[in-house]
């Protein structure tokens, strides 16, 4: 098609195949297809006890009360397959079946429908499980999704440029955000110095990373911050600032790694560096074997893919750049504004990011004990999150214990976070299958042998990093100290 004018040629230079990308477009999909196959995995084997009938918060009575309240405007504000079909069995097939689409995308099969089959399937099981999905990993994960769509055809200059603004707002967002929470940890760069032992699940790193001099972690605060903000302003910049950009915040991703379950989102934001290199750079550091196993056939977008994703395009950078603004200006979206947020962030095209914007002073778990007397009591295990302090943190990564995770936030008693304390402590009493299979193998067979506990109480205890020379005497990797009982105090079964 021929284009008169400025206006023209760069309307067809957008659309441009990025013929120094193919490589960058080529890996950057098998990776996102890998990190599909992961999520899809890890909420495999939870979500019916999660969101199933049975489960800590159904999605079924979440569907009746939608329903209730928004009339058939629930399609649109929740948009998802489980309207059709809501069963346990639903559940596990979406998952399970989003799995195997991605698994098929890793290997080069039907990567165009694959990729609508992920995003679909993904932003159901995002609205399906409600509280325990609602996170920026999440998000992030469909907003590269749904880009990746118009990239396996070999993508524009656009789709590429829209991959690069995305990490932009994910590293930048996160940064400016730790400043304009007000969090005097992180003005004060002391942040670091109580991070390792108060994110919500630390693995070993962790412990090794937390002796080190608070001196040394106000240092990492600062270039957490200056890597957060200030670097990726490079990723818009050409080619050699593009590439330290890339640099830095993969070496930071990687410490992260080395000292936090973050789940897949670090894997992905490496996963979108790749956008910052081009086909040159990448071939000078692969293996030339590899490359033989990564075969791709681009071919151009026609007339009517251009003008679909032009319209989610223009949605999109719309959308992305006012929040970007309002997360700047510590402004709240207004009107029409407002609203277009609403319903684009129902799909998950554009999200806010800010990875810990504040930063907890100390960690406080809930400690449940359960009975079937009422006067001898049993600490109730969880897979993966701190109890018993003599057992080293756990490395989960890439996987994300949901109900571990969400446990985090429970004492800090905000009503959402309540709620669902309260209906896992009511699974629990009522024997609920699918919650007990949340708990480690020990337990839920203790439970499903000789029928679930009567009684159940909890209290707060503080938990803080022991030092090596305490390891080394006592074995323990945690010093824990009692501070309150906790709701509830004690809860009786009402059917036992």
């Amino acid at each position: 098609m021929v284009y008169g004018g400025s206006m023209g040629r760069t309307w067809s230079q957008i659309w441009d195949m990025p013929d120094d990308h193919q490589l960058v477009i080529a890996l950057f999909l098998r990776g996102l297809a890998l990190v599909y196959v992961i999520a899809f995995a890890s909420i495999a084997v939870q979500i019916v006890g999660l969101s199933g009938a049975q489960g800590i918060l159904p999605l079924v009575e979440h569907q009746h009360n939608l329903e209730t309240h928004l009339g058939w405007q629930r399609f649109t504000a929740f948009p998802s397959v489980f309207w059709i079909w809501a069963s346990d069995g639903a559940l596990e097939a979406v998952a399970w079946l989003g799995c195997g689409f991605a698994v098929l995308c890793l290997l080069g099969f039907f990567q165009r429908t694959g990729f609508i089959v992920c995003y679909v399937f993904y932003l159901s099981l995002y609205h399906a499980a409600s509280l325990f999905m609602n996170f920026q990993w999440d998000t992030l994960l469909l907003e590269a999704g749904f880009l990746s769509i118009f990239l396996t055809n070999g993508g524009s200059r656009l789709v590429v440029w829209l991959m690069r603004w995305l990490l932009f707002r994910l590293r930048f967002l996160s940064g400016i955000s730790k400043l304009t929470s007000g969090d005097p940890a992180w003005s004060g760069l002391s942040a670091v110095v109580a991070y390792f032992q108060v994110q919500p699940l630390p693995h070993v790193g962790a412990w090794y990373a937390h002796q080190l001099p608070s001196v040394v972690l106000m240092i990492a605060a600062a270039l957490v911050l200056i890597i957060e903000i200030a670097v990726p302003f490079l990723f818009l910049a050409p080619r050699r600032a593009r590439q330290w950009g890339a640099a830095l915040t993969i070496g930071l991703q990687l410490v992260i790694m080395a000292t936090s379950n973050h789940n897949f989102i670090n894997m992905l934001t490496i996963l979108l560096c790749l956008f910052l290199f081009d086909d040159a750079a990448l071939k000078s550091v692969l293996p030339h074997r590899w490359l033989r196993y990564i075969p791709f056939k681009p071919t151009l977008p026609g007339h009517i893919e251009r003008s679909v994703f032009a319209g989610f395009a223009a949605v999109i950078i719309t959308t992305s750049s006012a929040q970007v603004y309002w997360m700047v200006t510590d402004q709240k979206a207004k009107g029409w504004s407002q609203t277009l947020e609403q319903h684009v962030t129902r799909f998950c095209l554009s999200n806010r990011y800010h990875v810990f914007p504040t930063m907890k002073a100390e960690r406080l778990e809930v400690v449940i004990e359960w009975s079937r007397d009422g006067r001898t009591w049993t600490p109730l295990d969880f897979k993966y999150k701190p109890g018993n302090p003599s057992n080293p943190p756990t490395l989960v990564m890439p996987h994300q214990p949901r109900l571990d995770w969400m446990m985090w936030f429970v004492p800090m008693g905000r009503p959402e976070f309540m709620m669902f304390y309260q209906r896992f402590v009511e699974r629990i009493l009522e024997g609920s299958e699918p919650v007990i299979d949340l708990l480690p193998t020990s337990v839920a067979k203790t439970f499903k042998t000789h029928g679930p506990p009567k009684y159940i109480r909890a209290q707060l205890v503080n938990y803080v990093f022991s030092t090596p020379t305490v390891r080394r005497e006592t074995g323990r990797w945690w010093m824990t100290t009692w501070r309150q009982p906790f709701a509830p105090i004690p809860w009786a079964a009402t059917s036992n």
